[in-house]
């Protein structure tokens, strides 16, 4: 009895979390200031100031001006493709659920929930094209200043997920003394996947990012961080779509195909961050006798 007692496995309702922070009723119904919208918002303002207090140190590519440009159109292409790329690989097809792309109305409606990562990803390479075309910036130095606060969005990504017990992991074994019982997820013990991947996207990859600018010249190699973090993020999201219960509608064709949507979509990833990193390493550092002298930015 005491070593059934001892392994039983934890229950996420007894931690006593609540989707939101508080809520208010109106008129207009039930307003919820939820956890994962101010995930959002950290993140977003935290990006900001780093990217903000970065442009204060030598060779930076771009004006604070610009910096406040690129975040109003970052922050609408996280928006505008972190739903769009849901509706594209989550919905529709064989997924089972009606296609989004044919429901308007359902589209917008985010408070339902339904955000892609590589979405977002390229709506803020979107943005970036934009600000930097205009403005005859170099993309790729723009890229590795704004690469490097990322993992810090999502750490607090991941704990919202956590928090709102949601994207619960598979089913884990008997020797995993943190599996949890989460609702929705039935009566078996999970993994609590949303801690590994704010562990691994977004911890690790933060100290790693932030190590890279501050404390090396990594910097000054075009391509170099950018490469970094889309290699880190992928590695880690597919090492934890291992543990990670696929979504509903796509578990027949993760079983089909070995891998799930998640890991497919990571591979490409991969193969970028590599190709900028190798690229990074090939070529001189910016500052040195080889290399052409760092424009400043206007």
């Amino acid at each position: 009895m005491a070593a059934a007692a001892a392994h039983a496995p934890l229950n996420w309702a007894d931690l006593g979390l609540k989707t939101y922070l508080f809520h208010v009723d109106t008129r207009w119904g039930d307003f919820q200031l939820r956890w994962y919208s101010l995930a959002y918002l950290a993140g977003i303002i935290f990006a900001y100031w780093h990217v903000s207090k970065t442009l204060k140190s030598p060779g930076a590519p771009m004006a604070q001006r610009h910096a406040d440009d690129l975040f109003f159109y970052s922050t609408l292409g996280v928006i505008l493709g972190g739903r769009l790329g849901y509706a594209t690989f989550y919905t529709g097809g064989e997924t089972g659920l009606p296609s989004l792309w044919t429901q308007p109305g359902e589209l917008i409606k985010l408070w339902n929930g339904g955000m892609s990562f590589h979405g977002g990803l390229v709506g803020v390479l979107i943005a970036i094209g934009w600000i930097t075309w205009r403005n005859k910036l170099s993309f790729l130095r723009v890229c590795d200043y704004v690469a490097v606060p990322v993992p810090m969005g999502m750490l607090f990504g991941r704990l919202a997920n956590f928090i709102n017990g949601e994207l619960w992991g598979r089913e884990a074994g008997p020797n995993v003394p943190w599996a949890m019982i989460f609702p929705g997820g039935g009566d078996v013990a999970r993994h609590p996947s949303q801690l590994y991947e704010a562990l691994l996207e977004g911890a690790l990859l933060a100290v790693l990012m932030l190590y890279l600018f501050w404390k090396t010249r990594a910097r000054w190699r075009p391509g170099l961080l950018v490469g970094t973090f889309a290699l880190g993020i992928a590695l880690a999201r597919f090492t934890v779509e291992f543990f990670r219960e696929p979504d509903a509608q796509l578990s027949d064709f993760a079983r089909n195909t070995g891998f799930s949507m998640g890991q497919w979509l990571t591979i490409p990833l991969m193969l970028v961050g590599l190709f900028f990193i190798i690229r990074a390493l090939r070529l001189p550092a910016m500052g040195s006798a080889e290399a052409p002298p760092v424009p400043a930015a206007e």
